[in-house]
């Protein structure tokens, strides 16, 4: 027996066992010798082996995972048929992304409170559409009419799209009058933060080069409502009060051909609103009628006289001026424009018939406003 070495004792009969204990690093298990090994191999996993299997197993904890597993796997659902949704249409939004022009802003919910249906417009761009290879600038408005729904007639916001078949832009100018405004402003649209932008249908607007291309373009106004309340009461109406502005320089404006002012007199208490038409009204006659049904005062007569002239005065000048201009835009207009202007086209389109939305095929008119008078077709 080596010096320093602990003598294992056993008990008679049975052979010598392995140390209770053994350092389990690698170390230890570095330092063993063969015989140490081979007696290992022949007693030492067998023991092991007999004590492992001898433990109870976990089995608690596996059978009620089972059992879980079980109730869960009784009570799931079926699964759900997977949705599917329609395809967006590549125009399907053109109708919302136009302006509509001149409509007050506490009625703009009102006019998109229906999902109106605006297909025809978007078949007119298919092959065989009025509007189908054209270059075509739309803008909006919008025309409150009585009309049924559900059993119910009520005065609803119907929303319109006029299409404008132009190689250029139409105009870029605003028109700003309505009957509580004396005078009729025309301003650059840029003004009234509008402006012609590049329409992408749905499928390209990941693309930036589409916008370089597009052959339709919208109105758009860069105004939000919520900016209103930092605006002035004067600069919020003149919103309500624009309309899309066009001048045929081919043909006679209205103005030109018109012979009635509109007369505002301010008198108190009751200021006197009448239209006088110079070329079927005879003056005398005329302000004999409205003293007649006491619109106005015996004793403003001759005022009012003089209020009428003048009127007249302003129009004729205006007439006049206006004639003169439209005659030099002729003469320095090219004939590719010319053709142009001869060429264009107005179509307004109006929502379809559908079973969510009012049906207002007994108020279409042709009518577009003051400065594109009527459109050449309406859908």
């Amino acid at each position: 027996m080596r010096r320093g070495t602990k003598r294992k004792t056993t008990h008679k009969g049975e052979a010598p066992s392995q140390p209770a204990e053994e350092p389990k690093n690698d170390s230890a298990e570095g330092q063993k010798n063969p015989s140490q090994s081979v007696q290992e191999s022949k007693d030492g996993p067998a023991e092991e082996n007999h004590v492992e299997q001898s433990k109870p197993a976990p089995e608690e904890p596996t059978k009620k995972a089972v059992k879980g597993r079980a109730k869960r796997a009784k009570t799931a659902k079926p699964e759900a048929e997977p949705e599917y949704f329609p395809e967006k249409r590549d125009l399907e939004d053109l109708w919302q992304q136009v302006f509509p022009v001149g409509t007050e802003w506490d009625q703009l919910d009102t006019v998109y409170q229906y999902n109106w249906n605006f297909s025809n417009l978007e078949d007119a761009f298919e092959e065989g559409g009025e509007l189908y290879n054209q270059k075509v600038y739309l803008f909006g408005c919008t025309e409150p009419q009585l009309v049924s729904f559900q059993g119910q007639g009520k005065v609803t916001m119907i929303p319109v799209v006029v299409a404008v078949v132009s190689p250029f832009p139409p105009s870029d100018k605003i028109g700003i009058k309505s009957v509580q405004r004396e005078t009729e402003e025309i301003v650059p649209m840029k003004q009234m933060k509008m402006n012609w932008v590049p329409y992408i249908p749905l499928g390209n607007r990941d693309s930036q080069v589409e916008r370089l291309k597009s052959p339709i373009f919208i109105m758009s106004c860069t105004q939000r409502r919520a900016g209103l309340k930092h605006l002035k009461l004067e600069r919020v109406k003149k919103f309500e009060y624009c309309l899309p502005y066009f001048y045929h320089p081919l043909q006679e404006d209205e103005l030109e051909q018109s012979t009635v002012v509109q007369i505002l007199y301010p008198i108190d208490p009751k200021p006197v609103f009448c239209e006088f038409d110079w070329e079927l009204d005879e003056l005398e006659e005329f302000t004999d009628k409205l003293i007649e049904e006491e619109e106005l005062a015996a004793d403003q007569k001759d005022a009012f006289k003089d209020f009428v002239k003048e009127k007249v005065r302003e129009a004729k000048k205006a007439n006049r001026e206006a004639r003169e201009a439209r005659k030099k835009v002729l003469e320095e207009m090219s004939g590719e424009t010319k053709v142009a202007f001869e060429n264009m086209k107005f179509y307004k389109f109006y929502p379809v018939p559908s079973p969510d939305t009012p049906d207002v095929s007994n108020v279409k008119s042709a009518f577009i406003n003051r400065y594109y008078g009527k459109a050449h077709k309406v859908l």
